[in-house]
């Protein structure tokens, strides 16, 4: 097993980091390290909290612990500090506090009254008698195909019987 300097390290987690946000196939193509070694210490870098996206894409693509990291690291900067932060990775302000706005509204839970609540559990169970219904319906439906099937190749063979007996 090949041991590579923390140099080289440090080069390679450069070019997968923002603003470069380079492949690891390119990597791994220009500087000769294997694929899986490279997709090894992405995935140290990540468990160390570090924004190591996982492909070339912008950032609205990256994956939602991407932007999460993004939101956690820079939640105590101020706006000078956020500037220069989002400057280092080719971001920028705006996108972070959609994604911090984000997080926010996805810990949210919605409050319903004791009405609301009532009014779904009544659609709900509306529309399981629905489904049931339509379950039934599917089922005859799919009964008559088949005996509408089986009908018409007595009919055919019926013919074909009846057409042998003229010839012959």
């Amino acid at each position: 097993m090949r041991r590579y300097s923390e140099a080289v390290k440090a080069d390679v987690r450069r070019r997968m980091s923002p603003p470069m946000r380079q492949s690891v196939a390119r990597i791994s193509e220009e500087l000769g390290i294997h694929v899986v070694t490279l997709y090894n210490w992405r995935k140290t870098w990540r468990l160390q909290g570090e924004v190591v996206p996982a492909s070339e894409k912008e950032p609205e693509g990256w994956s939602a612990t991407d932007k999460f990291t993004v939101v956690l690291e820079s939640a105590g900067l101020n706006a000078t500090e956020l500037s220069g932060y989002c400057r280092e990775r080719g971001l920028f302000p705006e996108q972070v506090e959609r994604w911090r706005q984000a997080a926010q509204d996805a810990n949210a839970k919605p409050v319903l009254t004791m009405a609301e609540q009532k009014e779904l559990e009544k659609l709900r169970a509306q529309d399981q008698r629905e489904i049931k219904a339509l379950k039934k319906e599917l089922q005859r439906k799919e009964k008559a195909m088949a005996e509408m099937a089986a009908l018409l190749v007595l009919r055919k063979k019926w013919e074909a019987f009846c057409s042998e007996d003229a010839e012959g």
